[in-house]
């Protein structure tokens, strides 16, 4: 299953704000459908929405018809511009983003088939390096988990949310080829349900056990010993290794510190954003307030109610056991093992 695929000069992408009901993928050469598409989440997860935005700027480059180079490169920069203000949190975005600037100031030919083309391989490389990437992470965080292991995830990071099996889920998976899983337990991940509606949707494909669990029924799972650990992923990682993940987060991570069972965040070293002292400096995206008072189209709070709706929380690094990278798995203290990591990797 591929959530979004380049396809002879579109993108074909499943629209998950359709899923679990419907599967129902759009096929389209237009940035301005992919653009909504990101804002309303029909595409979704960090890795995925970096990938997507690299091909949207690619489709701007063949979208252009004429042979104007300045003119070219003033309407790709805005392109850029405008899928950078789509998602706020999520650090993959903008690294996939500045891949493809880095494409277009480097172009001197002025020839306008020559830029698309590089901007299509950039995007091509990027969609293929994430692959590759959540191959390594399943593969170092395989290793964390004991056999016969129940899990508790949240929110979806698994092959809906990257180019590949996906970071916590790709673990997941890869424990269940390895006979290692008994169980996964899965927060619904309210508002908009991306646990109920998509992990619970892969696990189904996949022939893994789950159980769907409301978001407050963690506590007492872990009080009666069922969960082993918890794996989640991350939109965006500060280098003292406080974590961005999907609302609700932080509330897991208390509770697994309180009774003693490892919290690990699965990401790519894309989500680790090197400029980003602590936690306290990520960007938390807000969503409409719409998505808490309806369901399905349906109300469910009374008319004026007042709303807050972040997106996501940060888990201080102290309640995170380990972080499984795509280069390794970083442990505590994380401001010294993120420094080392860094100095060993070039950043694309």
């Amino acid at each position: 299953m591929r959530p979004l695929e380049w396809i002879n000069g579109n993108i074909q992408f499943l629209d998950q704000t359709k899923l679990p009901l419907e599967e129902v993928f759009i096929k389209t050469d237009d940035v301005v459908v992919l653009t909504e598409a990101i804002k309303r989440l029909a595409i979704r997860g960090a890795p995925l929405i970096g990938i997507a935005a690299a091909y949207g700027v690619a489709l701007a480059g063949l979208q252009y018809k004429k042979t104007d180079a300045n003119e070219l490169r003033s309407h790709l920069h805005s392109t850029i511009n405008i899928l950078a203000s789509t998602r706020p949190t999520a650090v993959n975005l903008f690294r996939a983003l500045n891949r493809q600037r880095r494409v277009l100031d480097s172009w001197q030919s002025n020839s306008v088939v020559d830029l698309q083309k590089r901007l299509v391989d950039e995007a091509v490389r990027i969609h293929q390096e994430d692959i590759e990437m959540c191959e390594r992470i399943s593969s170092f965080g395989v290793e964390l988990l004991p056999q016969s292991c129940s899990i508790l995830t949240h929110c979806n990071a698994g092959a809906l949310a990257t180019g590949g099996r996906g970071t916590a889920l790709g673990i997941v998976t890869k424990a269940w080829e390895k006979g290692k899983i008994k169980c996964v337990y899965i927060d619904e991940t309210r508002p908009l349900l991306q646990g109920a509606r998509l992990t619970a949707w892969e696990m189904k494909r996949a022939n893994i056990p789950a159980t769907l669990i409301v978001d407050s029924m963690a506590a007492v799972l872990m009080k009666q010993g069922k969960i082993d650990a918890v794996i989640v992923g991350a939109d965006r990682i500060a280098i003292n290794g406080d974590v961005a993940n999907k609302v609700g987060t932080y509330a897991i991570a208390v509770l697994a510190k309180h009774h003693g069972i490892p919290l690990y965040v699965a990401a790519p070293i894309s989500s680790i954003d090197f400029q980003i002292k602590t936690g306290k400096d990520i960007p938390i995206e807000e969503r409409d307030g719409k998505e808490m008072t309806e369901v399905f189209g349906k109300q469910i709070a009374p008319e004026g109610i007042t709303v807050y709706s972040p997106a996501f929380d940060v888990t201080p690094n102290e309640f995170i056991t380990a972080i499984v990278t795509d280069q390794g798995i970083v442990y505590p203290p994380f401001s010294e093992s993120i420094h080392l990591l860094q100095s060993r990797i070039s950043h694309p």
